[in-house]
Order: C-alpha cells, then structure tokens, then sequence
C-alpha cells in the first residue's frame, strides 16, 4: 500500500479493523480524542459509540504504536475518571508517558463534586523522539466550539499547536478516533496530511464535509 494510498483520508468503520489493514512505521504523529469510558450523556440527547464499553482500548493502543515511526510522539485526551485503563492500556503497548496537557474552560461543564472546568490529554513517546523546538505550555486555554458537529467536539484552534509542535512539516497525523473531524482540519490548516477514522456514520459524513469545504 503506498502513501498516497492511505494519506488524507477518512475511513468509516471500526478503527482497530482499519489500523490493521494500514502500514507498520507509517504515521509522524497521533492525535486523537478517543470515547472516555464514562457513559457521557449530554442535555442535547446525543451520545458516544463505545462509551460505555473498553474492549477497543487495548487494541487501538497497540495499533497506533505500531503505526507511529519510532521517536515519534502521540496526544490522546482520556477520561480521568479511568485513567488507570487508558494509561496501562499505552504502557502495555510500549508508549512512555513523557508529558500532561490540562486544557483550561473558562466554563463548567457540569458539575457534581467540583465544577469539570477541564479537559486533559497525555503525551506519549514511542522510543526517544526529540524535544520540540517551541514545546507548547502544558496548561492551555480552550475554545468553546458548541458541541454543534459533535458531542465532545475539540476546537481546531486548540489542536493546530500541538500539531505544529508534535508533527514533522509535510508529515502525516493520524486521529482513529476522528469525530466529526477537528483533528483532521487542524492538520491540513498546517500543512501536514492526515489519516482519520469515524465509527459513526453521520459524524464521518460531518468529516468528509468540513474538508471539502
């Protein structure tokens, strides 16, 4: 399968399915926004495939570190309410957790015991990628987008920087956990290609139609 095969396209499905069927030491840089394990249920009544279920995280975890190049970096949010999962899920597929963002609202989501003012992502190391020449700040300032294209949907404002920082100029990102396709935009915005994968049909289709515009 060549490059041009697989770079900058959307594929709708089950990511696992289609990290296997994808290149070995094929992708600069992962980004990605995976379900949190939290059953999320927003007031809009929409929801999150596999939210409520973790059979697909060890999998995806040993996908996307086969994926990446050696000495190449991923981003991936997680739900803190099972961080254990997520990080012995990374550890076990051979990632080194190198650094932790903390994304800061200048709103509540909701709130039970505190306000959930917050999003957070871990940065992961496959081998011994070399340090950023701008490291981006490990608390930063987050974008309200509405949530109108997708239930957790990530602000392209928000992600174009860590694309910047973690991804080699003319590189690829892959996100297998693509949404409604932020991840995607932020990467063409930069000049980088992209790889993304959507389970749900509407929010591929969301996808495919934010590039094309």
């Amino acid at each position: 399968m060549t490059k041009e095969y697989y770079r900058n396209r959307v594929y709708q499905g089950d990511c696992v399915d289609v990290m296997q069927g994808l290149p070995s030491n094929s992708v600069d840089f992962v980004l990605t926004d995976p379900p949190y394990l939290m059953n999320y249920r927003p007031r809009s009544g929409q929801t999150v495939l596999n939210d409520n279920q973790a059979d697909w995280l060890v999998p995806s975890a040993v996908e996307m570190y086969r994926l990446l190049r050696r000495d190449s970096l991923c981003v991936s949010f997680y739900g803190w309410q099972a961080a254990d999962l997520f990080i012995d899920a990374w550890r076990n597929a051979g990632f080194r957790i190198v650094g932790h963002l903390v994304f800061n609202k200048p709103y509540a989501a909701s709130a039970r015991f505190v306000e959930y003012r917050h999003e957070c992502a871990y940065v992961l190391a496959k081998g011994s990628p070399a340090l950023p020449v701008t490291p981006p700040a490990d608390v930063i300032d987050w974008a309200y987008t509405g949530n109108r294209l997708h239930p957790t949907q990530k602000p392209v404002s928000v992600l174009a920087p860590l694309i910047e920082a973690f991804c080699p100029e003319s590189g690829i990102v892959l996100d297998p956990f693509c949404g409604s396709g932020s991840t995607l935009v932020a990467a063409r915005q930069t000049g980088r290609d992209f790889i993304g994968v959507e389970l749900a049909t509407q929010h591929h289709r969301v996808a495919i139609d934010r590039l094309a515009a």
